[in-house]
């Protein structure tokens, strides 16, 4: 019966690690695939590869946490192990079918809480971290995003160029006998720049989401009875992660993600960069928490920076009637340059094979801020507000329904 509770613990789990690079991939890597400057292909082995990386080094941290921290690992029995996964799957089962962004690491920790109460082992000094960590993280990624929209992004857009080709941007010279690789002639020193640090940033939102994640698959396992020792876990996970690399996640990197397609390369990268930089921190300290949540936070805090260059700090502080309310929207991003300069490629641009407008030869000097006149938003969202509160939404509740929901089952059914 162990034996057997212990194979479908592995079913469960390489079933949530399949999802979890599935989804990932694409987050990773839809901009560089889009802009053609790696394959599908490429992006599911770079993402495997930096995704163990991230497992094997920071992420035993977390595994360790949710393995043995939250509750004592003598708690995770074979069959509370598969209850603890089954909840992680079924998160994230739902949020495939309804396209609710359901957080995996909130719900397993959620599932786990629920085995804590009932079992009366629960860490509540841990848990009081691991809940504010997931208050503060969010906040801080707002305010980078804040800053950033607000002093940073306009110069950035204003001389960092990205480039859509219409080959791939490493092709090869196959006339001789070895193929030779070689870089697109059409792209310039800049595209090279630009290009280099999208696929440099997949790779480190891979390492990310491995050092987070590895533990959503496989934490229940390494602490039932030594099912699987730490590295077995590890290996467990980034094959699972790998099976939906190469085959789910060819259609994540098509279509890229409906919630985020009109969010600029340049807009993404940073975004990618601080949810990633925040979430590698949280799991070398050992705490599980959403890369969804924090590259959320960062996204709106972008926008609303942005918008808010047309106002001096002050006019923030003391809005007056006759000047019109600074909105907190994400599409103020699509405007960065003047009228007359339009943005780059957005995600949804490179994904539907559209060309970007192409930019004049002089751009306009960036305004100061508080000179600049009202911008004239595109119609387009890059963000959609009702997505960012569906995942908000779903911060909440999705820990607070896994607790509900495996806490009866673990108090009166195991």
């Amino acid at each position: 019966m162990v034996a057997l509770l212990t194979v479908v613990g592995i079913l469960v789990a390489v079933f949530v690690g399949f999802n979890i690079g599935g989804s990932s991939t694409g987050v990773a890597f839809g901009p560089a695939v889009g802009s053609r400057l790696v394959r599908k292909a490429t992006a599911g082995a770079l993402f495997v590869g930096f995704g163990f990386f991230g497992a094997w080094t920071v992420g035993r941290n977390v595994i360790a946490t949710m393995s043995s921290s939250i509750v004592p690992a003598a708690q995770f029995t074979p069959i509370a192990s598969v209850a603890v996964l089954f909840f992680t799957g079924a998160s994230l089962l739902i949020s495939n079918l309804y396209g609710v962004p359901a957080s995996t690491s909130m719900t397993a920790v959620g599932a786990i809480v629920g085995l804590g109460l009932a079992s009366g082992t629960l860490n509540q000094a841990l848990m009081f971290v691991i809940v504010s960590a997931w208050i503060v993280a969010p906040l801080i990624c707002l305010g980078i995003g804040v800053v950033v929209g607000r002093y940073i992004y306009p110069y950035l857009d204003r001389y960092i160029a990205f480039t859509t080709f219409n080959l791939h941007f490493i092709q090869f010279d196959r006339s001789g006998a070895i193929p030779r690789p070689f870089i697109n002639p059409n792209a310039s020193l800049q595209d090279i720049i630009g290009s280099l640090s999208v696929v440099i940033i997949g790779c480190y939102m891979a390492f990310s989401a491995g050092a987070s994640n590895a533990a959503n698959a496989v934490a229940p396992l390494v602490g039932s009875g030594g099912s699987l020792t730490v590295n077995q876990g590890v290996l467990l996970a980034v094959g699972a992660f790998g099976l939906g690399s190469f085959t789910i996640a060819r259609r994540t990197l098509e279509t890229v993600g409906d919630d985020i397609t009109e969010l600029p390369i340049l807009a993404s990268l940073i975004v990618s960069l601080v949810g990633g930089t925040v979430i590698t921190i949280l799991s070398f300290l050992g705490i599980p928490a959403s890369l969804a949540v924090s590259t959320t936070s960062t996204i709106i805090g972008l926008g609303w920076g942005r918008a808010s260059r047309t106002a001096t700090l002050v006019e923030l502080a003391t809005p007056s009637p006759d000047r019109p309310e600074v909105a907190v929207s994400t599409g103020a991003l699509v405007t960065s340059r003047a009228e007359d300069a339009p943005a780059g490629p957005t995600i949804g641009d490179i994904a539907r094979e559209e060309k970007a407008a192409e930019k004049p030869d002089e751009i306009p000097d960036v305004p100061d801020v508080g000179a600049e006149g009202p911008a004239d938003l595109d119609e387009r969202s890059l963000f959609d507000p009702a997505a960012a509160k569906r995942i908000v939404t779903m911060w909440v509740l999705t820990p607070s329904l896994a607790i509900v929901a495996s806490y009866p089952v673990f108090a009166f059914l195991l």
